[in-house]
């Protein structure tokens, strides 16, 4: 009986070798695309279009929101809801797309700086004659000098008159002349970087901390909180704001096209609120606030958002007549005011009615046209006290007998008047990340200009003898950007010069 013996060879793999062909962990992959370009550009993307839903879908903050909700569909509701896109600069996703960007460009920048910064910390100072040949920029001449020091004179004053940065070296028996400019162009990545950091942050406080609200604003009357209107899908709710200082409006104008037209907002050129702001930290601050010039104030800006159309009057000119005989007076007293008669008579402006109506009801609910005018008055004889009085147009005058009765000595007529209404109404803005953010854009747009306009250029000559005083230059370089702009300047170098151009590539 023979015997086979097996001989088992076990083959033991190193352990490192095993870890490479396990290929990268989770973590370092993980990595890898939280640093690549194309990961980042893909948020981006994604980024702005979020914020063109934002532009396309009406945001629950913004006035108006009740009727275009209403316009929707019950499936455009529910959806548009579920998605989060009546709020899409709050929802969670939106601000997880700032988070990752911005940790996508942290990462890609610390991944890639070492590699830019040896641009400036370690410049490569010479370079072969069979390199320089290879660049896309590359001549040999032909010098023709008494010394070695006179060529690479020659040499040096060429780089400076392309406004090269030069630095001359010398290796094994040759001299290479090294002339660079906007190295720092290297770096304009990671500044436009910042950039957008700066801005991702400002918007995040924006978001996070920024408040929204109205203030309606009636003249003679204060303010010192905000109303917020909030809605969650189909509920309607408010949430109030306290200011840390006071609002007090002290007139509210209303320049109009047509002055016989109503006081709506298509025939308005301008609503201007002048209001009293008063701070327990910085005393009392006068503003006027107009409608495309907000006011900004301690990190809060007032905005003209609307207006309380009720059809009242700024001022009015009454003409006053004694009822005893004797010319008429005229008096032109402001909303809230005052003014006095030659016999002391005090008469006040009380309220104003747009279209009066006999029996109670005086004041059309929001009436913006002036079909029937009368101003209230309270008229105070020297010794006697106020009594009413309701000054009316000169035609209503004419139809009404009751108009024409005379109160207190007087006949009233409201013969002009200054139309205006009730109140306007403030969209007070508190954005903490405004300021940063307007930092960051302008950081941006610096950033982005330097670096598209602006190139690292660099340029190389080594500087040989060749005998009988006869030097052989072969110069060649480079650039990040603008090739055709380096090629030009590149060939005006070479003629700079001078020399026999033994060779000189293309463009």
């Amino acid at each position: 009986m023979s015997a086979i013996e097996e001989t088992k060879t076990e083959v033991r793999v190193p352990q490192a070798s095993a870890a490479r062909a396990a290929g990268p962990s989770l973590v370092t992959r993980a990595l890898n695309l939280l640093s690549s370009v194309r990961f980042g550009v893909t948020l981006l993307m994604l980024l702005a279009l979020a914020c063109m839903i934002g532009m396309i879908v009406v945001q629950q903050n913004v006035d108006g929101f009740d009727k275009y909700f209403a316009s929707l569909t019950p499936a455009q509701k529910f959806l548009y809801g579920k998605l989060g896109f009546f709020d899409i600069y709050h929802v969670w996703y939106f601000n997880a797309l700032l988070l990752v960007l911005s940790l996508n460009i942290v990462l890609a920048s610390i991944d890639r700086f070492p590699g830019a910064w040896t641009f400036i910390s370690r410049k490569k100072l010479d370079a072969s004659a069979h390199w320089l040949r290879g660049q896309e920029q590359h001549a040999t001449l032909s010098l023709g000098a008494a010394s070695r020091e006179e060529a690479v004179a020659r040499v040096e004053r060429g780089f400076r008159a392309s406004r090269l940065k030069t630095t001359v070296t010398e290796k094994k028996g040759k001299t290479y002349v090294f002339g660079e400019r906007g190295a720092w162009n290297r770096l304009g990545a990671y500044a436009v970087h910042v950039g957008l950091l700066t801005i991702f942050f400002g918007g995040f406080l924006t978001s996070q901390f920024g408040r929204v609200g109205n203030m309606p604003l009636e003249p003679g009357l204060s303010q010192s909180e905000m109303t917020e209107t909030v809605f969650n899908v189909d509920q309607l709710s408010r949430a109030v704001y306290p200011l840390p200082f006071e609002v007090e409006c002290t007139d509210i104008e209303q320049k109009l096209i047509r002055k016989e037209g109503a006081i709506t907002s298509d025939n308005t050129l301008d609503w201007l609120t002048r209001i009293r702001i008063k701070d327990p930290e910085r005393g009392e601050t006068e503003a006027l606030v107009h409608l495309n010039r907000p006011y900004d104030y301690r990190g809060y800006r007032f905005f003209q958002a609307s207006f309380i159309a009720d059809g009242k009057a700024r001022q009015i000119r009454l003409q006053v007549t004694p009822q005893a005989g004797g010319a008429p007076q005229e008096l032109n007293i402001p909303r809230g005011g005052a003014a006095t008669l030659a016999d002391g008579t005090r008469v006040e402006f009380k309220d104003f009615a747009a279209n009066f109506t006999v029996g109670g009801n005086s004041q059309e609910a929001e009436a913006s046209t002036y079909n029937n005018p009368a101003a209230t008055l309270a008229v105070t004889t020297p010794g006697a006290k106020p009594v009413k009085a309701t000054a009316f147009t000169p035609e209503m005058a004419e139809r009404a007998p009751f108009a024409k009765q005379p109160v207190a000595g007087y006949t009233w007529r409201l013969v002009d008047f200054e139309k205006a209404p009730r109140a306007h109404i403030l969209s007070v803005q508190r954005d903490p990340g405004a300021t940063i953010v307007y930092v960051g854009f302008v950081l941006l747009g610096l950033t982005l200009s330097a670096v598209f306009f602006f190139s690292h250029e660099r340029v190389w000559a080594v500087v040989e003898e060749k005998g009988e005083g006869r030097f052989e230059v072969v110069a060649g370089g480079n650039t990040n950007r603008n090739h055709l702009g380096f090629g030009d300047r590149f060939k005006k170098l070479v003629a700079a010069l001078g020399g026999e151009q033994v060779q000189v590539n293309k463009a």
